[in-house]
């Protein structure tokens, strides 16, 4: 990395916790927020590469990579947390891009401030409010047993095995045999959740979810009123942004092929391209 896009890292004092934070590069912001099964490491692949153009941050959420814990039962909300880290930088407004459960929080972010948002990419993003229907569960069977396997190994306090089922699930996707995806790409996935799963708050983290969007996304899509590109990998499991997609004003839809869950990871010069394009497509 040059001098121009030297990393600046700290933690920011923000609700009762420390958020780290990375952040390099110059020109206009672009908040990068990893899933839920990883931590900001999951962004090296794009990190570098779009500090080249923007001021980039990346940063751990509460319960994960280096940030600090969460407490069982604990009220907190990280869209709170994600404005007050904002604030931190001195930042007004920014590009927004989230990784599943990281792109949830980008949409309901998006809905509770567009003012601070000016570009939004969910990325196999969940919708908060998002209830798969029986119909949906009856056609993806295989889903729904790994989900339930996933839920035993968590009650058994099986975290090797918890994994492996969350790399079936998500990296390999129903669209694969599981070991299908490359094993670099499933390898690093593991070590992220391993280490998220093993922290001192792990299952405080699984029964502490952050205070939810009131009303959730959902129905609120249509209120969505900035740039949107949505990107979603072809062999990942039923998500509503497929569909849904539609709801959200002039929105883009890209389907990466030969991905599932995280097509960043897997074909990240790729992906890289498509976000450049769609943001460089914004200026006047």
């Amino acid at each position: 990395m040059s001098d121009t896009q030297r990393v600046q890292t700290g933690f920011a004092a923000v609700n009762g916790t420390t958020l780290y934070y990375e952040v390099a590069g110059a020109g206009h912001p672009f908040i990068l927020i990893h899933g839920h099964l990883l931590d900001r490491r999951s962004w090296d692949d794009q990190f570098a590469v779009f500090a080249q153009r923007y001021r980039v941050i990346r940063y751990d959420q509460r319960g994960f990579g280096d940030s600090g814990l969460i407490t069982k039962g604990e009220s907190y909300s990280d869209r709170q947390d994600l404005y007050d880290l904002m604030h931190f930088l001195g930042i007004e407004s920014a590009y927004l891009m989230g990784v599943s459960g990281g792109g949830a929080l980008a949409i309901d972010f998006t809905l509770e401030h567009p003012e601070m948002v000016d570009a939004l990419i969910p990325v196999t993003a969940g919708v908060s409010g998002f209830r798969p229907s029986e119909e949906m569960m009856k056609q993806h069977p295989d889903v729904v047993r790994l989900y339930a396997n996933l839920n035993e190994a968590f009650e058994q306090h099986d975290i090797a095995r918890a994994v492996e089922i969350s790399l079936q699930l998500w990296t390999d996707g129903p669209g694969r045999l599981p070991g299908q995806a490359e094993p670099d790409v499933r390898e690093r996935v593991r070590q992220m959740t391993t280490r998220n799963w093993e922290r001192p708050d792990g299952e405080a983290q699984a029964q502490t979810p952050p205070v939810p969007l009131e009303p959730p996304a959902i129905g609120r899509l249509s209120e969505i009123s900035v740039p949107t590109l949505v990107i979603l990998g072809a062999w990942d499991g039923p998500n509503p942004l497929e569909q849904l997609t539609a709801e959200i004003p002039g929105a883009k839809k890209v389907i990466m092929a030969e991905t599932a869950h995280h097509p960043f990871l897997e074909k990240p010069a790729e992906f890289n391209q498509i976000v450049l394009d769609f943001l460089e497509s914004l200026k006047p």
